[in-house]
């Protein structure tokens, strides 16, 4: 029985770890980035989390009253099937119409999800230890979150990750776990009406301070850019979300949600100083975990319900009144003020700590003694640490951050093998000296894309932008997705002016080696005038023809206007093939025109033997020039 109770157990976990996972790395987060690189914001955005909001509250609310599937286990199931089909949309081409109702899906099968499991939780974990199986599944789903190839992976990825684990999940066997002998879980001395208020302002100062952080780049890398910090994230996350589940499993509600408010109203001060970023980065995830872990436990362990139904029933009003609508306020708040007022603060403080002092003071002495000898040492910490000097954070670097934040590295590498094709496609090399001296270096894990190192000396910023905008119009059949989202704010210039200054100190010699380039298909039967001309529709016609979409589009912003294909084949009947074939194979240096480095000698060499043919030879191409 012991051992059959204690699998059981693994299930409840396993279930929490998935849930949490779900909400924390998809609703979230993949889905708002999803929404953003669709070019769905403004008043369109504020509609689409609309929907979300209301979709959970309302399915929060009707569940436990409405019960449409008796079965706890069939209705999870169809929780967790609705959250992997709202997933799976996202990675279709959603719209202002179609976007709304995957997010009301997304809150539906989460309401559903949630006030079901909690419900019913004693059934996978068993009642004696099962607030501890709550602060490991929590833990567990922090930790998987910030894992960095989980946090730093593409919104796609992301959604189709949260898919595959509910998929998961519904195949776990759900019934219901072994009866243990022993002692079930005290019963908390804090009242529903206090609990549904100490969590919306919890969640409220929560939410405000994950949209600061998300949306202030300077916040942003100190707190979720790099595996190092990460690692810190996950780790703290995991311990204190274990450290909770010890003290629920004592009935020590009032300890948690008090610790749980401290540190994080503690984070939200340290945020308002750019030199202390560090220090919040370390309390702001303790006390999301805290009251996290409580959020599970107290309506399905501590709430004092005797009935499934009324379990049922307080979890649906603590999901939907401090869950969503706290988060859609704290949001709101992010949103509209950049940062969290300490008048705020506060305010929260006396909302949720008032009653909890009271039975702090009646009931609990010796954690009155704790928490002031927490909040001492606190304020001593505060005031050891040295204020550093704010230090302006140049494009460039900003752009570096963003380039590790969006996943570049993962189809671009910054490494060109010497002795290789690479040094002329892409060179010139770099020591190994100058890539250790990086901070982290960025050499790359595959390259499905061009190499990057020097792609300052081989693409203008003009180019740059228009690529990470609308990849597939400027590099024929690209598979890069579009970073146009980017350009809503500063992101994106600071990603160009990045990218513009990888550029080593071997220009020159580069410039040497392409003008001792010369195509070995020229004047053999490798070239073919009629592939040229397909290679020039697919590859240059974007630009060069009067009427080309990336012509048209930066028409008043090139730095020299490409030439029409009329005034090219003019310049071809003067130039040698070697000279055209180097313009098209490296592009003009000082202009916008970039190289076709990744096309064959066989392709350069046909563009170039189309290009010389006497125009009236084509019949193909009979628009105006």
């Amino acid at each position: 029985m012991r051992g059959n109770a204690f699998t059981s157990g693994w299930r409840g976990t396993a279930l929490i770890a998935v849930t949490y996972v779900y909400f924390l790395i998809f609703a979230q987060f993949a889905f708002l980035r999803r929404l953003a690189e669709l070019g769905i914001d403004g008043n369109a955005l504020k509609v689409v989390m609309a929907a979300m909001a209301v979709g959970g509250i309302l399915l929060s609310l009707l569940t436990p009253r409405t019960q449409p599937v008796s079965n706890p286990a069939t209705r999870l199931r169809l929780g967790l099937a609705i959250s992997a089909i709202a997933a799976l949309l996202t990675l279709s081409p959603l719209g202002t119409k179609t976007a709304p109702v995957v997010a009301f899906l997304i809150g539906a099968g989460l309401g559903i999800t949630t006030v079901t499991l909690v419900t019913h939780l004693r059934m996978w974990t068993g009642e004696r230890r099962g607030i501890l199986h709550v602060g490991l599944g929590t833990g567990l789903a922090y930790l998987i979150c910030n894992v960095p190839a989980v946090f730093t992976a593409s919104a796609r990825d992301q959604a189709i990750l949260a898919a595959a684990l509910c998929l998961i999940a519904m195949a776990l066997p759900l019934a219901s776990a072994a009866a243990v002998s022993g002692d079930n879980p005290p019963r908390a001395r804090v009242s529903f009406g206090v609990a549904l208020a100490s969590f919306a302002a919890l969640i409220w100062l929560d939410s405000a301070a994950f949209y600061i952080i998300q949306h202030t780049q300077a916040l942003k890398a100190g707190t979720w850019l790099g595996d190092v910090h990460l690692w810190i994230n996950g780790g703290l996350h995991f311990g204190t979300a274990m450290i909770a589940a010890f003290l629920l499993q004592r009935g020590r509600v009032t300890t948690i949600l008090t610790l749980a408010f401290g540190t994080l109203a503690f984070a939200c001060v340290l945020l308002q100083n750019p030199s202390l970023i560090l220090s919040a980065s370390l309390f702001y995830p303790m006390g999301v975990s805290l009251y996290s872990v409580a959020l599970v436990a107290y309506p399905s362990f501590l709430a004092g319900s005797e009935s499934s139904g009324d379990r049922g029933r307080k979890a649906g009003w603590i999901y939907a009144v401090a869950g969503w609508i706290g988060s859609a306020l704290g949001i709101g708040m992010g949103q509209n003020l950049g940062h969290v007022p300490l008048g705020f603060v506060a305010a929260a403080g006396l909302v949720l700590l008032a009653p909890l002092c009271v039975a702090i003071i009646k009931y609990r002495t010796r954690e009155l003694a704790l928490v002031g000898a927490a909040g001492t040492a606190a304020l001593l910490i505060y005031g050891l640490i040295p204020e550093q000097p704010i230090v302006a954070i140049t494009p460039v670097e900003r752009g570096r951050q963003i380039y590790i934040s969006e996943g570049c590295i993962s189809c671009h590498s910054q490494y060109v093998r010497p002795d290789s094709p690479d040094t002329l496609m892409w060179g010139p090399t770099e020591s190994l000296e100058e890539i250790h001296a990086q901070r982290p270096p960025l050499i790359g894990n595959r390259r499905q894309g061009p190499d990057l190192s020097q792609v300052g000396l081989r693409r203008s910023p003009l180019w740059l932008k228009a690529h990470l905008i609308s990849p597939a119009e400027i590099s024929y059949h690209s598979p890069m997705p579009s970073f146009a989202f980017l350009f809503s704010d500063s992101r994106g210039s600071d990603l160009v002016a990045y990218l513009s200054s990888l550029r080593g100190a071997g220009e020159q010699l580069q410039l040497q080696r392409e003008a001792a380039w010369a195509p070995a298909a020229v004047g053999s039967s490798a070239a073919n005038a009629q592939d040229g001309e397909l290679d020039y529709e697919r590859h240059c016609a974007t630009c060069h023809d009067l009427q080309g979409a990336t012509r048209m589009h930066w028409l008043a912003t090139w730095r020299r206007v490409p030439q029409p294909l009329s005034a090219l084949r003019e310049h071809a009947l003067n130039q040698s093939q070697s000279e055209l074939a180097r313009i098209a194979k490296f592009g003009i240096p000082g202009t916008d025109m970039p190289g076709h480095e990744y096309l064959s000698d066989g392709q350069i060499a046909s563009i170039v033997l189309w290009l010389k043919l006497d125009p009236m030879q084509t019949t193909s191409r009979t628009s105006p020039q």
